[in-house]
């Protein structure tokens, strides 16, 4: 087990199911308080609700990887990293367009995606370019 890397699942699932217990419990009260409109109430909210999905989706990608049996390299800090600015860059920017009702913060969502893709597409060179071994403790 990778501790670093669990520790980044772990903060990283927490606030997911913080984040989404909100924006479940709280979140439409809130735009309601901030004077939006319900024509908009209604496209932040599954916004929202991507962000939180996508977040807890990760944070338990990146958990399975600190249980995977890679020995610590460049590429495999490199995966762990992108994960993780995927969870800031495209969660982050729905949660954030969506509290400040801001929609230009929609075109930093993408970047997060891209995070992602590049970090799952390591994965699969790092899974090609491995050897068998024994867990890393």
């Amino acid at each position: 087990m990778h501790r670093g890397t669990m520790l980044l699942a772990a903060v990283a699932g927490a606030s997911a199911v913080v984040i989404g217990a909100f924006g479940a419990h709280g979140l439409e009260d809130r735009l309601v308080g901030m004077g939006i409109d319900g024509e908009t109430i209604d496209r932040r909210l599954p916004q929202f609700d991507t962000g939180a999905r996508y977040h807890l989706a990760h944070a338990l990608a990146i958990l399975a990887f600190a249980a995977a049996p890679f020995t610590a390299s460049r590429l495999r800090t490199t995966i762990v990293t992108m994960f993780g600015l995927g969870i800031v860059f495209f969660s982050g920017s729905l949660y954030l367009l969506v509290l400040t009702n801001t929609p230009w913060l929609g075109a930093v969502t993408p970047i997060g995606g891209v995070c992602w893709i590049v970090a799952w597409s390591l994965l699969g060179v790092l899974a090609i370019t491995s050897k068998d071994e024994k867990p890393n403790r």
